[in-house]
């Protein structure tokens, strides 16, 4: 019997990439985003190369939308084996400078989302004693950035939660969990971010600008001369996620490439996939 795998924000990016990659290594995908009116280009592969992919919608920020999928998967497979946080937002602004309502909104799609998806999954994984929960969160997990603090703190809570959550469930119910930690990432996810950034740019005005505007220039000068190194594509992180699927004992954390293993380096140096800190963990609580 096929496993079956619930991935979130797959309209493009990580999450389309990783839809197709787990039909075609005999999955199957149940492929979510808030808006199925953007799922054109993944009904058209799913057309060409016939593949095993359903797709439902599923707003991360919203319970009941969240409770829909899951019980749509379960009325149809009985189970849930795999679930990819995917969906999330790019946000760079700064604090002082940001509205109430945009700071809750980047930690709902970044951070609740994650919460509730795996909220949601938890009972059916805990009954079949087995599961997988997989958060896409970042190199900004592990290391703030100028001007990302916001969404930073958002993938930081992500990482303790995951963190926290390994070291109880997978003992206990089977239940394997991973952070897979991309740098940058050459998609729709970055692109959005950066013209959210530019089109409302009008926030980094006072004291700010010219801080504002030198962390762009760097982030123009990286896209430009080292973008092999630093940014991956959707497809490539893809292959890491599913690579972590198929992992007898997975790590609980993994970078995507070399460039990000060197900027979190200071950071994990001295347990690079956080196996170390949960056994830690276990031992002083359990």
């Amino acid at each position: 019997m096929k496993k079956n795998v619930l991935i979130t924000g797959t309209s493009t990016g990580v999450g389309f990439e990783a839809s197709m990659l787990f039909a075609k290594n005999n999955y199957k995908v149940y492929a979510t985003m808030r808006n199925l009116k953007k799922a054109d280009q993944l009904k058209k592969k799913i057309e060409e190369e016939n593949l095993d992919i359903e797709l439902l919608p599923l707003d991360v920020t919203k319970i009941d939308s969240i409770a829909s999928a899951v019980e749509t998967i379960i009325e149809k497979d009985g189970k849930i084996d795999v679930l990819v946080n995917n969906a999330g937002a790019g946000f760079a602004k700064t604090t002082e400078q940001s509205t109430e309502d945009e700071i809750r909104w980047v930690t709902e799609v970044n951070y609740h989302g994650v919460v509730f998806c795996t909220q949601a999954v938890l009972p059916y994984m805990r009954k079949q004693k087995s599961g997988q929960i997989i958060s896409i969160t970042s190199v900004g997990g592990l290391v703030g950035q100028p001007f990302n603090e916001l969404y930073c703190g958002a993938k930081f809570a992500v990482e303790g939660f995951m963190e926290g959550l390994a070291t109880y469930v997978s003992d206990a119910f089977n239940i394997k969990i991973t952070c897979v930690e991309p740098g940058g990432i050459a998609t729709e996810f970055m692109t959005s971010a950066i013209e959210k950034t530019a089109v409302e740019g009008q926030f980094a005005t006072g004291e700010y600008r010219p801080i504002f505007e030198l962390y762009m220039a760097g982030n123009q000068k990286r896209a430009n001369e080292s973008e092999n190194q630093v940014y991956q594509t959707g497809a490539e992180v893809a292959e890491v996620v599913l690579n972590v699927a198929q992992h007898e004992q997975p790590p609980l954390r993994i970078r995507t490439s070399k460039w990000a293993e060197d900027f979190c380096e200071l950071k994990t140096q001295a347990d690079p996939d956080g196996t170390k800190i949960v056994n830690q963990l276990k031992a002083s609580f359990l």
